[in-house]
């Protein structure tokens, strides 16, 4: 079973309609029991940096999510990735989960429209297992005003918008991270989200 943390700051409704489209058995939950006995967590995101990790910590999840993101896959969607960074510098600087080194940013292109939204093609960076059905001309849809700095060994694709944009993330181990939103990607973010939950064992 895949725990989709509810947290009062996700798109939880089409994430999980997504998971039920490809039969992937989830659950909406909100309490360390149902986070430890699942199979797999995700965490989506919409809204502010800081917010968002207040309201994580109401709930008292924080350091279960932390251990279980070491022994189980879990993945961030939109906010929920950035929140997976160590900080985020959105209003105020404010720490994350740290379950990746780097920080989150605002992107400053004077030339483009910022929110980033919309279609970007995937460039790949370094082989991931959530990118093993993915072509080369493949895009993923985004709506976001923040993007991750990291280190590149950390970033398994990115997309071009006036600069590299991190759009999948990972640590090489248990965790990964999605700015895109692969439950609004159509076919290619089905694929992903599919190949994420071929990672339980």
């Amino acid at each position: 079973m895949i725990a989709i943390i509810d947290y009062g700051a996700g798109n939880i409704f089409s994430v999980k309609n997504a998971l039920d489209h490809l039969g992937l058995e989830s659950s909406l939950v909100s309490d360390v029991k149902s986070l430890k006995s699942a199979d797999a967590v995700i965490l989506p995101g919409v809204g502010a940096f800081p917010a968002a990790m207040k309201k994580l910590e109401a709930t008292g999840l924080i350091d279960t999510i932390k251990e279980e993101a070491a022994r189980k896959p879990f993945l961030g969607i939109c906010l929920g990735m950035q929140l997976i960074f160590e900080k985020g510098y959105e209003f105020e600087e404010t720490d994350g989960l740290g379950l990746i080194g780097g920080s989150v940013i605002k992107m400053e292109e004077p030339d483009l429209i910022i929110p980033h939204m919309g279609w970007n093609k995937l460039e790949k960076l370094n082989d991931c297992p959530l990118l093993e059905n993915i072509g080369d001309n493949e895009y993923v849809y985004f709506v976001h005003s923040y993007k991750a700095d990291c280190d590149d060994s950390n970033i398994a694709a990115y997309s071009e918008y006036g600069g590299r944009v991190p759009a999948l993330v990972y640590n090489g181990k248990y965790v990964y991270g999605a700015q895109f939103h692969p439950e609004k990607s159509g076919e290619t973010g089905l694929k992903i989200l599919k190949s994420f939950g071929n990672l339980i064992k």
